[in-house]
């Protein structure tokens, strides 16, 4: 039986979501207290990679059960019981046999804070920016992301990635109190993408960069016209949307 299981972590201890030899990740944490739990060894498979310091507010991973799990809210407070304090699990779900936590997803959103002021109680998870930012001239830029794209100017190099095509359907700045805050929403994101998008648009912010701009770097389709990565503490994956269809109602 497959369940999705539906997590929260903060990534600032880990190498990110993907098994590393000899470095810890939140793979190997939450695979370590089902195989506790279950008291089997229990594989998980995640939505997708989060890079080294990159957060997660909203996580899924599947895992198979040898028999039904008949109350998921007690199985979710036992096993934050044995996970570590930066990682929490909040619902547990019944799924179909065939459902993949990665390949069936049909939406992924982050978010990116950047925080316009020094604030010690953000400096783990927000992007302290010193220089004054446009915002209109940064969602100037960001709209030209949206559709359906080739994206390898904001790709980590030599990724070996099949296509480097993806549809964004949302990247818009707002402004929350003393943060700014980037949401991007796409089918699908390569490696390092998030962070090197932001990266340029805080350079269109501070004036270094035009917003047409932005398109000549889409066009150009090479990682040396876009700016530098941001850092990753200020990272969240938000959001993974799945068809209706893959959940299995148990309550009859």
């Amino acid at each position: 039986m497959r369940y999705f299981l539906e997590l929260s972590y903060s990534g600032k201890a880990y190498c990110g979501w993907q098994v590393q030899p000899g470095d810890p990740s939140v793979q190997q944490a939450v695979q370590q207290a089902l195989s506790t739990l279950l008291r089997h060894e229990t594989p998980v498979v995640g939505a997708g990679r989060t890079d080294t310091g990159v957060h997660a507010s909203f996580y899924v991973a599947h895992f198979d059960a040898e028999r039904a799990v008949d109350d998921p809210a007690r199985f979710c407070y036992h096993l934050n019981a044995v996970l570590p304090d930066d990682i929490a699990v909040s619902a547990l779900r019944r799924v179909r046999d065939d459902a993949h936590a990665r390949f069936d997803a049909v939406q992924r959103e982050y978010k990116y804070y950047v925080a316009l002021r020094k604030d010690p109680f953000r400096r783990d998870t927000a992007f302290r920016y010193a220089l004054p930012l446009d915002a209109e001239r940064m969602n100037e830029a960001a709209a030209l992301l949206i559709g359906c794209g080739d994206f390898t100017s904001f790709a980590k190099l030599h990724s070996n990635n099949k296509t480097n095509v993806c549809r964004v359907d949302r990247a818009r700045w707002d402004r929350e109190d003393d943060l700014l805050v980037f949401t991007i929403a796409a089918d699908r994101f390569l490696r390092n993408m998030v962070r090197a998008i932001v990266g340029t648009l805080l350079d269109v912010g501070r004036g270094k960069m035009s917003p047409e701009d932005m398109r000549a770097v889409i066009d150009g389709r090479s990682r040396s016209l876009s700016g530098c990565s941001a850092p990753a503490h200020g990272l969240f994956l938000t959001d993974v949307k799945y068809p209706d269809g893959i959940y299995v109602d148990t309550t009859n």
